[in-house]
């Protein structure tokens, strides 16, 4: 059974860790000539469809630029439709008017895909896609090296960090891709720089949500709760619960509901509750 990918909350708290560490770090490691990273964006941008599913990745560069990033392990014609949508939703909130607004496509395709078409044109759009195949990229052999100097003690750089974040994806296959994901979760753990640890770790595991088996991803999941990863993510976690019980109870506020009902249903105090409805008054 393959995974559905992280529920919302799950990614969302990941995204937020792993953008703390994606600063300045590039696309060359997957031979794509991009400027460096300036930011993660979020990713749950509005939708044009009920369905419709949210976005890999989305950077602002260092030049300006936004960049969609999208992994895929096979080559359809109907992803022009999602990447259309994709592009429409970045444009609907980062588009101001703005003359130097800029947008790039980047397709990363896992090693299952070794060709695919990089434009689309009709008489109305031309899509032109920046394209990545994995395929190109010798998984194991690129494992065996940071893992020697993992072993070694040599510090890693980023493209050290940016391979091993999609070495699972080099590899052809369902049973491939774990495999690799397992090695480099394990890697992970020996690496004796926290913030190159938290990178890999949650990196490895937005980038390979949509392609593992959900059971294994499980066992992942468990296997970083006894990092400084998990620490991190139950920390988060909590955060992200207060902050949607405080958005419930100020909503219940604005309709006018009794304090006491508000209190039972979001587990609030009376005196946060009333701290709260100040604060919204005084902003």
């Amino acid at each position: 059974m393959m995974s559905e990918g992280i529920a919302y909350q799950n990614k969302d708290i990941l995204f937020k860790i792993l953008g703390q560490t994606y600063k300045e770090k590039s696309f060359a490691a997957y031979g794509i000539n991009l400027p460096p990273i300036r930011e993660l964006l979020p990713t749950n941008l509005p939708k044009i469809s009920a369905n419709e599913k949210d976005i890999d990745n989305l950077f602002l560069l260092e030049d300006g630029t936004y960049a969609i990033v999208d992994y895929e392990a096979e080559f359809k014609k109907l992803n022009k439709i999602k990447y259309l949508n994709y592009i429409a939703r970045v444009m609907e909130k980062y588009y101001k008017e703005d003359e130097n607004f800029n947008l790039r496509l980047v397709v990363i395709y896992t090693g299952d895909v070794k060709s695919a078409e990089p434009v689309f044109e009709t008489n109305c759009i031309t899509l032109r896609m920046e394209q990545a195949f994995l395929s190109h990229i010798d998984g194991e052999a690129a494992f065996d090296t940071i893992r020697q100097k993992v072993g070694s003690g040599t510090p890693l750089e980023d493209d050290d960090l940016m391979k091993l974040v999609i070495l699972p994806l080099t590899i052809p296959g369902t049973e491939g891709k774990q495999m690799m994901l397992e090695k480099v979760v394990e890697l992970a753990e020996q690496v004796k720089d926290n913030e190159q640890q938290i990178f890999i770790l949650s990196g490895v595991i937005v980038a390979s949500d949509k392609f593992i088996n959900r059971e294994y991803l499980e066992q992942i999941r468990r296997r970083i709760n006894m990092t400084q990863l998990g620490q991190m993510y139950e920390k988060e976690k909590i955060e992200y619960a207060n902050k949607k019980t405080r958005e419930m109870a100020l909503k219940m506020l604005k309709r006018n509901i009794d304090i006491v009902d508000i209190m039972e249903v979001t587990g609030m105090t009376e005196a946060e509750i009333l701290r709260l409805q100040d604060e919204a008054v005084t902003v």
